[in-house]
């Protein structure tokens, strides 16, 4: 394949990734956005394979990359098979951290064949690419670990934080500089090279580590920017378009959900970094609020509400997630609309554990996208909602964000459910739950809480109206 070939090979490629991530925006799109994203990325890997020579060479020469391309299909399409939608957050942290693996080995492949060939802004590149790769790998094995709830979910510090996050990222860029001053094929360089790939992979634990589970999403879309980044620095270090044209796409797009996901929480991305250890963000009621007790309900007295509501707003969390309860939350909203209430879903854009994640549970209970509102679109209607159903929120929802300075969330956008004129809370018991915020939304008057499983409870709510 000649150079004129493979420019516009590449050109391709290009014009596939940014039309797919465009699709990907809507959901009645995203499906063909995604497939078209695939086919972006295989008419890129085939490029390569031609522009290298390794078809030419003959099933020698390809072979090792048949091998790697049906081992990777095969897990993939057998995780994507068995995985659930509530284990999505897991699996998307994942594939962060593989693609950050995966320019990591890339580059280091690149710095033992090249030797002193490259020059020292390609070493540079190539240092660069480990440390954001490394960083990306094992920042998203601890935001797996924490959000499948295995044994790194109760690793919540790390001693003089801030220092060690400091100190190690500084010595890791000494590293990269060391590397590209004093070449790869030396032993300084080689030192270098070995210190900023294990540093690296150190700073990902220490700067995970410490975050809380309510703050995923901003880790997640972190994350997803620093697999996008290193794979762009790769695609520089060895003059790949396909890679640097990707990893930019995703570094950026990553970048700027993340500063979304920072926004929607009020909450700077430094602050969600260096802040204090989670431990101090326990607590935070109404100061000076009297202790009253939630005042529960049961499902025959939540229907004869629901029974007589003229519009209806639901307010999906991760509890919704947890319990699998989509589907119920489907069939409840079916029949408030066939017994003529109008419902509409709200959805906080942290809400969950990955962005959009209240979204994809929503659509795989086949959910109209005309009735999913984000906050600012819900909030002006609440106040005239007869009914608003909570499940499984607690952050999202209250109004300590805006009623209490001393709240560690005040000034973060909520959904004002508080306001709707009758609050049923689904929740499972009457603990703080994950984010361990008391809530001055479950003691309020005009609130009643539906103890149990979300998805039980919802079931018995639509069984009420068939009867």
């Amino acid at each position: 394949m000649n150079d004129t070939a493979v420019t516009v090979m590449y050109m391709v490629s290009a014009i596939l990734f940014v039309r797919g991530i465009k699709l990907l925006g809507k959901a009645a799109t995203a499906r063909r956005g995604n497939a078209l994203s695939a086919l972006g990325m295989l008419v890129a890997v085939v490029t390569v394979l031609c522009e290298k020579g390794v078809v030419a060479s003959g099933p020698r020469g390809y072979a090792f990359a048949l091998v790697a391309v049906a081992i990777g299909s095969a897990v993939g399409a057998i995780w994507a098979a068995r995985v659930k939608m509530t284990g999505m957050p897991e699996l998307v942290a994942l594939f962060n951290g593989f693609g950050g693996l995966s320019s990591m080995l890339v580059a280091l492949a690149q710095h033992v064949s090249a030797g002193e060939e490259s020059g020292v802004a390609t070493r540079a590149t190539l240092a660069l690419t480990v440390l954001i790769g490394a960083v990306a790998f094992t920042g998203s094995v601890v935001a797996w670990g924490k959000l499948a709830g295995n044994a790194m979910k109760k690793l919540d510090r790390v001693p003089g934080k801030n220092f060690v996050n400091a100190a190690v990222c500084a010595l890791s860029l000494v590293g990269v500089v060391l590397y590209a001053c004093c070449g790869g094929a030396t032993c300084v360089g080689g030192a270098a090279m070995a210190v900023v790939s294990v540093l690296s992979l150190v700073l990902g634990l220490t700067l995970v580590i410490p975050v809380g589970g309510g703050d995923m999403p901003v880790v997640i879309s972190l994350l997803n920017a620093f697999s996008g980044l290193a794979a762009a620095f790769a695609g520089f270090a060895i003059a790949n378009t396909a890679l640097v044209v990707s990893g930019c796409l995703v570094g950026a797009s990553g970048f700027i959900l993340t500063l979304v996901m920072c926004k929607a929480m009020n909450k700077g991305l430094g602050k969600l970094l260096f802040a204090p250890d989670r431990g101090a963000r326990r607590g935070g009621g109404a100061a000076g609020a009297p202790a009253r007790e939630p005042r529960a309900m049961s499902v025959e007295d939540a229907y004869a509400v629901l029974e007589a509501a003229r519009s209806v707003a639901i307010v999906p969390g991760y509890g919704m997630a947890v319990a699998q309860a989509q589907h119920a939350v489907k069939e409840l909203a079916d029949k408030l609309e066939a017994n003529g209430a109008e419902v509409f879903y709200a959805i906080h854009p942290v809400a969950g554990r990955m962005p959009g994640h209240m979204n994809v549970l929503l659509a795989e209970a086949n959910v109209p996208y005309e009735q999913l509102r984000t906050a600012d679109d819900a909030n002006p209607v609440l106040p005239s909602t007869d009914v608003a159903i909570v499940i499984g929120a607690n952050d999202v929802v209250n109004p300590d964000a805006i009623d209490n300075p001393d709240s560690p969330i005040h000034g973060m956008p909520i959904v004002e459910a508080y306001k709707a004129r009758t609050v049923f809370v689904l929740k499972r018991g009457r603990g703080t739950g994950f984010s361990g915020l008391e809530n001055p939304l479950f003691t309020r008057e005009n609130t009643a809480m539906v103890y149990g499983d979300a998805k039980q409870t919802c079931a018995a709510l639509a069984a009420e109206f068939s009867e």
